[in-house]
């Protein structure tokens, strides 16, 4: 099986390329330049791969919650790549992605939302998969729900961006962590084995917040 995969949730724009059981992928840190990068880095992996678009089974891409922006422009991109083909399209969870990333048996990923909020899910390793322990919500730090038990990794943007978020109840911290699509790639190659692909005008994002900016009174305070 050979899918391409998108992760553009964050200021990173990452790109994968799964092919039988081997993933590569490329990323840029590049703010506000996803919609410029992505589609010509998923070409050149490609290219690199001896590969075309022609060739690709399935568009696999991070559904957020994330960038209100980064998270449509993924999705379309994997829906424009998959709809003239009528690939199968799987949107992972980037929460997901980022503790896929940590790599530790249990971990709270956490993103930082803007707003004075950040996105936050805990998670379990469970195989080669992972089941929510805190489903993935949006909140202020300081009512985020503590999670249960010990030994939990801290990772992701939100932790840089509050030091405090959880404190006493993360056994490490890996705060430069982001979500990667090649996480998204290694999530994905299961579940698209299995199926759980969509046609790709059902393919939709994971916004979990439907506020996208603090009022003027809500800025003053």
């Amino acid at each position: 099986m050979l899918f391409a995969a998108l992760e553009t949730s964050t200021e990173w724009c990452s790109v994968a390329l799964w092919r039988d059981g081997r993933v590569v992928g490329a990323e840029r840190h590049a703010p506000n330049r996803h919609s410029e990068l992505a589609l010509p880095m998923i070409e050149s992996l490609l290219a690199k791969e001896q590969c075309r678009m022609e060739d690709l089974d399935a568009v696999a891409f991070g559904a957020g919650p994330g960038s209100f922006t980064g998270l449509r422009i993924a999705c379309g991109l994997a829906q424009g790549i998959a709809f003239g083909r009528s690939l199968p399209v799987l949107g992972v969870p980037t929460l997901e992605a980022l503790a896929e990333e940590c790599g530790a048996p249990r971990v709270a990923a956490c993103i930082d939302a803007r707003m004075r909020e950040v996105y936050y899910s805990a998670l379990e390793r469970h195989g080669s998969s992972w089941r929510e322990i805190i489903p993935a919500q949006c909140v202020a730090p300081g009512a985020a729900p503590v999670p249960p038990g010990e030994a939990w990794v801290g990772c992701g943007s939100g932790f840089a961006e509050y030091p405090d978020f959880l404190k006493g109840k993360i056994s490490f911290l890996k705060a430069e962590i982001h979500p990667s699509a090649m996480g998204v790639a290694r999530l994905a190659a299961p579940r698209l084995a299995a199926g759980q692909g969509v046609d790709a005008a059902q393919a939709a994002p994971l916004y979990v917040r439907d506020k996208v900016a603090l009022t003027m009174e809500e800025q003053r305070k």
